[in-house]
């Protein structure tokens, strides 16, 4: 199978045409690729899980931390996943032709990039269902007078039957009923009560699936319809989607963020978000937990980022797109901080209580604590519309590259004409497939399997895959030939930075990433639920099934390669693949013009044209040495030979 067609039906040994199926500039411009990238880059993450790693390790003492691996460690990764995927205009399994042996490495990045659609997508069902159930008068986790509430359901904003959307009412019924909550270990929120018991309705027991949520379910297809509309048309058609979709969040953080900083208390919210507590500086967990967000927020490894560069002109500036990309991850993240603790400042500030204590932790910031504060806004079925309407669109624009990244790699590797013909085809049973596989997370069991993936499935298999990636690029093929293969695409040579980082800084602090996750492994509960050793094995599985993909092919590929001894066949294996290099002719210049022969326009670098040029000479010796061997034959024979004999009647 060749995995090096473009997507334009090119038949091996001709040149590349330029028509409207060429795979260079699929983006209709830069800014296309540029908002795409920021898309998936900028997710869901970004709202709720930067606020609460600042929330648990102090304010602004975990900031200092996250600019750091920001600078030395994101950016540097950034752009060496845009190079890496542009300079080659194949996705992350063409891409190893820069070292066949290592191909297992988009093995993994396609596995991992499987797990987290599936979950990615529930999450965003679950968003759905909270979008449609505020298109109501009233909030239905507003009170704890509904059917499915507990004793035990004491509301921030009253007991009340009707709201009517002022906030002079809200702030009557929180000062009527502070006493109550000012313990929060002794009641329950009914936003708190209405995703464990009415959108979950959630089992005891990780194994007790119980029945499937139809409603849940019905958002989950919905999920899957609109991803597959948006992708119908491959990037042409995400690249003009994206345009609302990365850009509608902003207006709506913005509006958020300025209805939010107008509350009571919500200084002091920010406050607590900006004043670092100096004594966790030096807490190996801050800067372990800087670095996991950093690397998760942007993407890396996750194949999509090669994949989304792959669309790019080959002259493209990658290196200013990395830049733009990776600061605007970062800034979103500081935005979204100071919209989630301007609310948490108004609800500490009603609730009588200190902001560290307003909230839960994790998946319950987005979709219990915030919900919560939306209650108390006026028109708050209207903030609410908007703040999940936002969610949708950040998970989508995730989504998006992560379905992408499937399908491209799935094309590169059969690259049949057929394949190529109907990637529409291919699309629709990518969606399919992931809605299928997504149905247990709906059930009554599902949350448990959500975090299981969540945990376990792109965690520290991540680390490894970026890694291995660095180590294989910078060392295997050369980092004096990577460096010039980015600076003929490019014009200019990388920076000396980003030549340092991604020789050696990077990989140490990928390394410590990796071990310190080791180090500090504690099995992962949902809020009281300890998690069996069975789904913790089946956690490890999923981890380990994606790093496996590495070792598993390297041997596969030594095994097929050419070479009498074992070191023979490594050194093949890992040898760059002929037709490594820009996928169009126009751009094969240098070390990988195409070579003069007649037989064969395939480009190649200098030193194997020069080896092919001495093997095409000791053919044509071996054609002569043979024609005299049967001239001289011929005349043993009683023939003229005419060789020893240039006069055919001597």
């Amino acid at each position: 199978m060749n995995n090096s067609t473009p997507h334009n039906g090119a038949v091996p040994g001709e040149p590349v045409k330029k028509d409207e199926n060429s795979r260079r500039g699929n983006w209709g411009n830069q800014i296309e690729f540029v908002l795409t990238s920021v898309g998936y880059a900028v997710g869901l993450g970004n709202v709720w899980r930067f606020p609460y790693l600042c929330y648990r390790n102090g304010g602004g003492a975990f900031m200092l931390p996250y600019f750091i691996m920001l600078v030395f460690c994101g950016i540097p990764l950034f752009f060496l996943e845009l190079s890496f995927g542009q300079f080659a205009s194949l996705g992350c399994l063409g891409v190893w032709k820069i070292s066949p042996m290592f191909k297992g490495v988009g093995y993994g990045m396609m596995v991992v990039s499987t797990y987290i659609g599936i979950y990615y997508n529930v999450v965003i069902c679950i968003a759905f269902y909270y979008f449609f159930q505020s298109m109501t008068n009233l909030l239905p986790w507003t009170y704890c007078n509904n059917p499915w509430n507990t004793p035990d359901c004491s509301g921030v904003v009253g007991t009340g039957h009707q709201l009517n959307g002022s906030l002079a009412n809200a702030t009557t019924s929180l000062v009527a009923g502070v006493t109550e909550v000012v313990n929060r270990t002794k009641r329950t929120s009914p936003s708190e009560e209405y995703w464990k018991h009415y959108v979950l309705n959630i089992s005891d027991d990780i194994g007790n699936f119980g029945e499937v949520r139809l409603p849940i379910l019905g958002c989950l297809a919905i999920s899957w319809f609109v991803v597959f509309l948006c992708l119908i048309r491959g990037v042409k058609s995400s690249g003009k989607v994206v345009y609302f979709t990365a850009t509608f969040p902003y207006v709506v953080l913005t509006i958020l963020f300025i209805r939010g900083i107008t509350l009571d208390g919500a200084i002091n919210g920010i406050k607590y978000y900006l004043t670092p507590q100096w004594q966790k500086v030096l807490d190996a967990k801050v800067w372990g937990d800087a670095a996991s967000q950093i690397f998760y927020s942007l993407g890396c490894a996750w194949g999509g980022l090669i994949t989304m560069a792959s669309y790019n002109k080959f002259h493209n500036n990658c290196f200013r797109d990395s830049i733009i990309i990776s600061i605007t991850n970062c800034a979103t993240s500081v935005y979204a901080g100071f919209v989630i603790f301007s609310i948490l400042g108004f609800m500490a500030h009603h609730l009588n209580v200190p902001v560290s204590e307003v909230a839960d932790h994790g998946p319950g910031l987005a979709f219990v604590a915030y919900p919560e504060a939306l209650t108390l806004l006026p028109i708050s079925p209207l903030w609410s519309l908007l703040f999940f309407f936002m969610l949708i669109l950040l998970g989508l624009g995730t989504q998006f590259c992560l379905l992408e990244t499937l399908v491209t790699a799935i094309v590169d590797e059969i690259g049949t004409d057929w394949i190529i013909r109907n990637k529409t085809i291919v699309t629709l049973s990518v969606a399919i497939a992931g809605f299928l596989l997504g149905v247990p997370l709906t059930t009554r069991a599902g949350i448990y399997w959500l975090l299981l993936m969540d945990n376990y499935a792109a965690s520290f298999s991540l680390v490894i895959i970026s890694c291995i990636m660095c180590i294989c690029i910078m060392y295997i093929y050369g980092h004096r030939n990577y460096f010039k293969d980015v600076e003929m695409m490019l014009g200019f040579p990388p920076p000396l930075f980003f030549k340092v980082c991604w020789r050696f800084i990077s990989p140490v602090i990928i390394s410590f990433i990796l071990i310190f996750t080791v180090i500090q492994y504690k099995p992962i509960t949902y809020n009281d639920y300890v998690y069996p050793g069975w789904s913790l094995a089946i956690g490890f599985a999923m981890a380990l099934s994606s790093v496996v993909c590495i070792p598993v092919y390297a041997l596969y590929k030594i095994s097929r390669s050419p070479g009498a001894t074992f070191r023979e066949r490594l050194k093949n294996a890992c040898r760059s693949h002929p037709k490594w290099g820009p996928a169009l002719q126009e751009h094969r210049t240098g070390r990988y013009a195409p070579m003069a022969s007649e037989d064969t326009v395939e480009a190649r670098p200098l030193k194997e044209k020069e080896e092919l040029k001495e093997e095409q000479k000791e053919e044509e010796k071996e054609k002569e040495r043979k024609d005299e061997i049967s001239l001289t034959i011929q005349g043993s024979n009683g023939s003229t030979n005419t060789h020893n004999n240039p006069n055919p009647s001597a």
